[in-house]
């Protein structure tokens, strides 16, 4: 797919560009057309579970509505120069509502960002790709590459250990200070098993000639072709014209020291 076959560095510099500026976008009829852009270019483009996205983007629903809520219930209403809505039982001034809007959807703009990078980037490309563009040390980004890929082996050994604990008679917690002995007890071997695995990388990579040189090649080279820069210009594309719809219809209002 389109999405999956982008250079991740094109794509994780275009999307940090679209957040840089929706943050100072101050009203939510841009960020609202945008999460719709987003989603609609995420779920077209992208190949991956589409209720996993859901799942993600739950929580970042809950948050967003939380700051719109605080925004409307902290708010000082002294000076209020709009008219006043009535919202769950409460007199609160239009605007007061719009910008809560605009600080919601933007969180939501963000995530919906977020989530098309999360969904659609091999993060091991993704960490060639930052050694060989962006020229980040490979001392620095195959220790991250490795972190990456112990996480994984972490969680199968804390299944393995907590089921060899189950079969050696060890009964399950009910006190949260049982809890804490427990996983102090799982600590331990998976701590253990970290430090030999660690040991094992460091003697594999050294015994390959890895010296952390810049000046070497790759099984995988990552290159920029001229299909990565059509994402950049779509999605700047779309939020020139979100931004040109919001001006017509007289919405968009730019960051000026609000709140």
């Amino acid at each position: 797919m389109f999405l999956h076959d982008l250079n991740p560095t094109v794509k994780a510099l275009t999307i940090m560009g679209a957040v840089f500026l929706l943050a100072f976008v101050f009203d939510p009829v841009t960020p609202l057309l945008y999460i719709v852009w987003t989603v609609i270019v995420t779920f077209l483009f992208g190949t991956f579970k589409k209720r996993y996205y859901v799942y993600y983007f739950i929580p970042f629903t809950l948050f967003a509505f939380g700051m719109f809520w605080t925004t409307i219930v902290f708010s000082d209403n002294a000076g209020a120069t709009s008219d006043y809505v009535s919202f769950l039982g409460m007199e609160i001034p239009s605007e007061d509502i719009w910008t809560a809007a605009a600080l919601g959807l933007r969180v939501l703009a963000f995530a919906s960002l977020s989530l098309l990078f999360l969904f659609t980037t091999n993060m091991v490309h993704f960490i060639l790709s930052l050694i060989q563009q962006l020229k980040l040390p490979p001392k620095i980004a195959y220790g991250v590459l490795a972190g990456y890929r112990f996480l994984p082996m972490l969680k199968t050994e804390f299944q393995q250990v907590r089921a060899a604990h189950r079969i050696r008679g060890v009964n399950r917690p009910d006190s949260m200070k049982e809890k804490m002995l427990q996983y102090q007890r799982f600590a331990i071997p998976l701590l253990a098993g970290a430090i030999r695995k660690a040991e094992r990388t460091a003697i594999a990579m050294e015994s390959k000639g890895f010296t952390g040189a810049k000046n070497r090649t790759f099984y995988r080279p990552m290159k920029v072709q001229k299909k990565d820069w059509l994402f950049p210009l779509m999605m700047f594309g779309m939020l020139g014209v979100t931004i040109a719809v919001s001006l017509y219809f007289g919405y968009f209002s730019w960051y000026d020291g609000q709140l």
